[in-house]
């Protein structure tokens, strides 16, 4: 099975700065996107980022300037650089990776799941 890990979560101060960054691994896969999602207790799973194998992006508009989202299809990575953190980015950051069949229909693996937490 395709397994997805997260790392890079912790305790930061408002303001500060944390990499995030999530590897899949387990058999080959040619991963159409990757993303990044959060769902802080008793809210929905909301998207912060996604980009296509081509590099396209996608951001929500929670945190558009100040996150990254990047990744590396030769080792199946992708990476969230989040700058000038505020309390309300406190959540726990999913990984996500899908698959795009010629049908049109996507297949996703998720990850586990690292927690952020921003406070002073």
């Amino acid at each position: 099975q395709v397994q997805l890990v997260e790392s890079g979560g912790g305790l930061v101060q408002p303001g500060g700065s944390l990499r995030l960054s999530c590897r899949a691994s387990g058999i080959f896969l040619r991963f159409d996107s990757m993303g990044w999602y959060r769902q802080a207790p008793g809210k929905q799973r909301e998207v912060v980022a996604v980009v296509t194998r081509g590099g396209a992006t996608n951001y929500a508009d929670s945190v558009n300037g100040r996150v990254t989202i990047s990744r590396d299809n030769a080792k199946n990575t992708v990476s969230l650089q989040m700058t000038s953190l505020i309390p309300e980015d406190t959540a726990v950051y999913y990984c996500n990776a899908d698959v795009l069949n010629y049908g049109g229909n996507r297949r996703g693996w998720w990850g586990q799941g690292t927690q952020v937490t921003v406070s002073s």
